[in-house]
């Protein structure tokens, strides 16, 4: 589960505010708006829901047996959204800038006034599409989005390191991580992964068929993303390993579509290292670059045809594999492997050996380092994490034994030409991801004083628990509530992707307040902190990996935070990120302003025998 400390308020909270006349209500404009986005499939048609839904190109397997039947996003009443957001504003505002935005909110829910008008044309949307936020959701949060993909939308995600040192254990375990995505692509292009569940409801599952072979394509004012998956007219066979900078296709699958072998693909890397002994000029960290900028260098990339016959292959490759050089290693090799997932360490590391657009991005080190990066457009973390957790699971069991008398084709270079232009356009962008790696503060952590099988215990949701445990850390050190975004999920419904969750509540803040008061009995401090816990959990469910994996990603604003955590049965899992060129943030004030915290709240609960 993760939590950017920000908020993006619907209406901007001032006290000279006005409503704009509806000719000129920016929600007004996007309505009436012809223009609609695509996501192009590889016959680069209007993306719908996949064909195989509705059984024209796979029978219907368990994983898409109640597709058809899933509801749609309901577009909630004008004064359930209006409520919504006068209560998650209340915490954030005094009382005078509360009266005048709740004058506001009135004038705006008036009958038969803007609200009613931009209402009713948001039902005829719903009518008229299978989902009336998810082409918004995807245009408007990622893909119109113009700055840096890295720290901005990707995350990182560390997983448990290995136990293998040296260049042979990182291909033997980047060969056996390979079978064990091929083995899970497998299920899913059978149909056969089991229906993800919240509570009794199934979930909509279309995002799986959006992991493999997928890529964000820059443009110079709007991306796309491009997927050829089932239903696709192409059915790519390959990978793409990055090395020392080079990019090489190597085919997974043989020539009767049965993946290969683990002693196959090993060999098949070991001829990738050796040829690419050298580095190539780092192409690749031009997709670290403000997306306009990187629109128009791609743009020109593709005029030279080897460079778009390389560019096409990466696109439809299955995922991106980074076989990375040795770093240094710091005295907290956690931050030191959260940076490399982010980022890749900078020009002077392995940022050039990335292609930041890829959806899948895998990393191995040669210290046992392993982790993923991943384009956040196409899909949220639930499928990702399923994903890794099937991952593990099949590397942490004996190297599979496979027979094949088949041999693959070679590796095959994936060449750029590039001239003075591109060469200027990687030294900026070189310069530019630089300046953005000193900024960031990354603090992963781990609590070890107990685990979610303590808020179990107390019979309290562990992913409240943990919310207000943060309420109450950034109280403690500014003194007023923390303006909150948690992701949710809205995959109940068909198409459904995230919504927003606002944990700061009036509760969480009357539970922070009191936890600072002395002077406020202990039995009041307990039920305030139940009744905040339970106001948060009535939005939000998760499930967290099932492995000692951590998720890491940068903060939405200058002078934000970003949070995220894996809570374990009897530890915690945290990463915690902020800006160094921030004076407001501090991420190792936040986390130990957290420990602290978390203790405190044990120390409460403990006193319930006592009373």
């Amino acid at each position: 589960m993760t939590a950017s400390l920000c908020c993006f308020p619907v209406f901007q909270i001032a006290k000279k505010n006005k409503v704009a006349p509806l000719n000129d209500h920016p929600l007004d404009r996007i309505l009436s708006d012809d223009e609609t986005f695509e996501v192009k499939t590889a016959k680069q048609q209007p993306w719908k829901a996949p064909e195989f839904f509705r059984g024209a190109i796979l029978p219907p397997g368990r994983m898409l047996a109640h597709q058809a039947s899933m509801p749609r996003l309901p577009v909630p009443a004008l004064s359930q959204t209006l409520e919504k957001y006068l209560r998650a504003v209340r915490p954030l505002l005094d009382d005078e800038e509360f009266q005048h935005t709740t004058q506001l909110v009135e004038e705006f829910g008036k009958p038969g006034g803007l609200g009613d008008s931009l209402q009713a044309k948001l039902q005829m949307r719903a009518l008229e599409r299978q989902s009336w936020l998810a082409d918004w959701w995807l245009h408007t949060a990622y893909l119109d989005f113009r700055m840096s993909v890295v720290l901005h939308v990707s995350p990182g995600i560390v997983c448990p390191p290995q136990n293998f040192n040296g260049q042979e254990g990182q291909l033997k375990f980047a060969a056996q991580m390979v079978a064990g995505l091929l083995d899970y692509k497998v299920q899913i292009d059978n149909q056969s992964v089991p229906i993800d569940k919240l509570g009794k409801n199934s979930l909509c599952m279309d995002q799986y068929y959006k992991l493999f072979s997928a890529c964000r394509i820059p443009g110079e004012r709007r991306d796309q993303v491009v997927v050829y998956g089932p239903g696709s007219n192409v059915r790519p066979r390959h990978i793409v390993v990055a090395h020392n900078n080079k990019f090489f296709a190597v085919d997974v699958y043989d020539e009767n579509w049965k993946p290969l072998s683990q002693d196959l693909i090993h060999a098949q890397l070991q001829k990738v290292v050796y040829y690419s002994r050298y580095p190539s000029e780092p192409v690749g960290i031009l997709t670290s670059e403000n997306r306009n900028t990187w629109g128009k260098i791609y743009k020109l990339l593709k005029k030279d045809k080897s460079n778009k016959a390389s560019l096409d292959a990466i696109n439809k490759s299955i995922f991106m594999l980074c076989l990375d050089q040795e770093v240094p290693r710091g005295d907290h090799r956690k931050s030191s492997i959260a940076h490399q997932l982010m980022h890749g360490g900078g020009s002077e590391l392995n940022s050039g050996n990335r292609w930041f657009d890829k959806t899948l991005q895998f990393t191995v080190g040669t210290d046992g380092a392993i982790g993923l990066t991943y384009e956040h457009s196409p899909a949220e973390g639930p499928p990702i994490i399923a994903l890794l957790d099937h991952m593990m699971d099949y590397c942490s069991q004996a190297p599979e034994v496979q027979e094949t008398t088949v041999e693959p084709k070679e590796p095959e270079r994936l060449p750029f030409t590039t001239n003075d232009k591109i060469l200027e356009a990687i030294d900026n962008a070189k310069r530019g991801l630089d300046v953005q790696v000193k900024d960031l503060q990354l603090k992963p952590v781990t609590f070890h004083e107990y685990g979610k099988g303590f808020p179990k215990s107390q019979k309290m949701s562990p992913d409240s628990y943990i919310q207000i445990a943060l309420q109450l850390a950034y109280y403690k050190l500014y003194k007023v509530p923390c303006a909150t975004y948690e992701s949710g999920s809205t995959r109940m419904f068909h198409l459904g992707r995230t919504d927003t969750i606002r944990s700061a509540s009036v509760e969480s803040l009357e539970f922070c307040k009191a936890m600072e008061d002395s002077g406020v009995p202990p039995g009041e401090k307990i039920a305030l902190l139940k009744r905040a816990i339970d106001g948060h959990k009535k939005y939000a469910q998760e499930v967290p990996s099932k492995y000692d994996s951590f998720l890491c990603f940068g903060p939405v604003v200058p002078d934000g935070y970003g949070f995220c955590y894996n809570p374990r049965e009897d530890h915690l899992n945290f990463c915690i990120s902020a800006f160094n060129s921030s004076p407001e943030t501090d991420a190792d004030k936040l986390a130990d302003s957290l420990h602290q915290s978390l203790l405190d709240m044990r120390e409460l609960l403990s006193t319930q025998a006592k009373l």
